[in-house]
């Protein structure tokens, strides 16, 4: 799909594309206006309907017995429904063993409240399928459930998808992580290291993506979900475990519904939901315990994000709750395509190893104008390190020819009760964070202070720390 076509693809919001929201935000976008935006996603994002026809994986041949591939029976039976016109394949009680599963139009996957979907520990269950890794584009293994320039999809029920990821496989692909051999790897295991320089160098260098080929040797861990190039996609109430990689990732995507997910995985890089390039999400009722980010909204790395140029935006979060992770609503880090217009509502948040509540993450390699993020009534117990940080250093930080952006950032009524530092906010020197606007919040347990350099403008209006009115940080 040419750049063109991609933009053609994700443009037509339709009812949010005539609200006057548009001027930049610091001119003054009034804070209940932009919250009528919110409330357009909501009202603008439907999960798709499905006809009424039952297709159970058994009747094709798969075999509740945690052993016995059952790759082949479910996709007969995905086939058989998307050209019967569509309806439901049922994975009913039962453990089943599969490889890669391939959505196809008008199908919803279904997952039994009994039922655990438990994916092939065996690389080879994951032909090479065209990708985003890490924001760049590739030939890599199918993620575990993947469907590309599909419409009406979903996956739904009770039941639990396990990626099986562990110590044992998939997570020592990533190395030492954070200095710790939590993943599993001891030394003299082979990496992802190798081939992510390669496709970061190939990603520079503008190679043509289908010679971008990765897979088996390079080791480069597959999504657990990722739509690609989809339209109208609900994922609804099933238990994700134990991701190799990403968990949820729709990639280019519009009109996607994330709700009453329950996610869980504390291994390397196991973000809980990772919308890229993406226009009109609603993520709601959602519970994420992740060994990275709960939610982390990007749109392409580098010279590909550039290349590609399309931004996340239109992302409604809300009745969410975040324990572990690095960071509960996070911007970043691949946004180099920019994002705009995030909401984050009625969360709760709480966990020592929860690192911040609101992050942002950006730097001079990235570039990319990221405006317009509004969160209220985030409930929050306790953060390990800021509440809220906004750091242009990651990473490579000012090592870079382009320039990040942030600006009109709106925080209302957050309560924590514990935090390290309230806000963390650094910018870099030619590149300052611009508008931050806290309202009505309260920080407790702060020792330390604020660590504010390189920004712009902080606007506080009844904020409290440690049970005292502030008026700087």
């Amino acid at each position: 799909m040419t750049m063109t076509n991609r933009r053609t693809f994700l443009r037509g919001a339709g009812a949010l594309a005539t609200l006057p929201l548009m001027r930049r935000a610091h001119a003054g976008v009034d804070t209940r206006e932009a919250w009528e935006r919110a409330a357009d996603i909501a009202r603008n994002v439907k999960p798709p309907v499905f006809p009424d026809r039952v297709f159970d994986i058994t009747k094709f041949g798969a075999l509740p017995d945690a052993k016995t591939p059952a790759t082949s029976a479910i996709a007969q039976a995905i086939e058989a429904c998307t050209k019967a016109g569509g309806g439901r394949v049922v994975v009913p009680a039962g453990t089943f063993l599969t490889g890669a599963v391939h959505l196809l139009s008008n199908v919803e996957l279904h997952v039994d409240e009994k039922a655990t979907l438990r994916f092939d520990t065996n690389p080879a269950s994951y032909p090479l399928v065209f990708t985003r890794w890490e924001g760049m584009e590739c030939m890599n293994y199918s993620p575990l459930v993947y469907a590309r320039r599909q419409q009406n999809i979903a996956i739904t029920g009770k039941g639990t998808l396990d990626g099986q990821g562990s110590n044992d496989h998939w997570w020592a692909w990533k190395g030492q992580w954070g200095g710790t051999t939590q993943t599993g790897f001891k030394e003299g295991m082979p990496t992802q290291l190798a081939a992510r320089a390669k496709l970061f160098q190939m990603a520079e260098a503008g190679v043509p993506v289908d010679q971008r080929v990765f897979g088996e040797g390079s080791y480069l861990r597959p999504p657990f979900i990722q739509p690609y190039e989809c339209k109208n996609v609900l994922i609804a109430d099933v238990r994700i475990r134990n991701s190799p990689f990403w968990n949820v990732h729709p990639v280019l995507c519009k009109n996607i519904t994330l709700r009453g997910v329950d996610i869980y995985g504390h291994g390397p890089n196991n973000d809980g939901t990772d919308p890229e390039s993406v226009d009109h999400m609603l993520i709601e009722g959602c519970t994420f315990d992740t060994g990275d980010d709960c939610i982390a909204v990007n749109s392409g790395r580098n010279a590909d994000g550039r290349r590609i140029h399309v931004p996340s935006q239109n992302i409604l979060v809300r009745n969410c709750r975040m324990r572990e992770g690095h960071g509960g609503v996070v911007v970043g880090s691949q946004i180099s395509g920019g994002v705009r217009w995030v909401f984050a509502e009625n969360c709760q948040m709480d966990s020592p190893d929860l690192w911040y509540a609101i992050r942002f993450k950006n730097n001079a390699l990235r570039g990319g104008l990221l405006e317009n993020f509004y969160y209220r009534d985030l409930e929050v117990g306790q953060v390990g390190k800021a509440a809220i940080t906004c750091d242009f250093n990651y990473e490579e930080g000012p090592n870079g020819p382009f320039t990040p952006q942030l600006r009109n950032v709106v925080v209302e009524r957050l309560r924590v009760k514990n935090a390290v530092r309230v806000l963390d906010s650094q910018g870099l020197p030619k590149a300052p964070v611009d508008d931050i606007t806290l309202k009505d919040c309260s920080f407790g347990g702060v020792t330390q202070p604020s660590i504010v350099k390189y920004t712009r403008e902080v606007k506080l209006e009844k904020v409290r720390v440690n049970d005292k009115l502030v008026q700087a940080l």
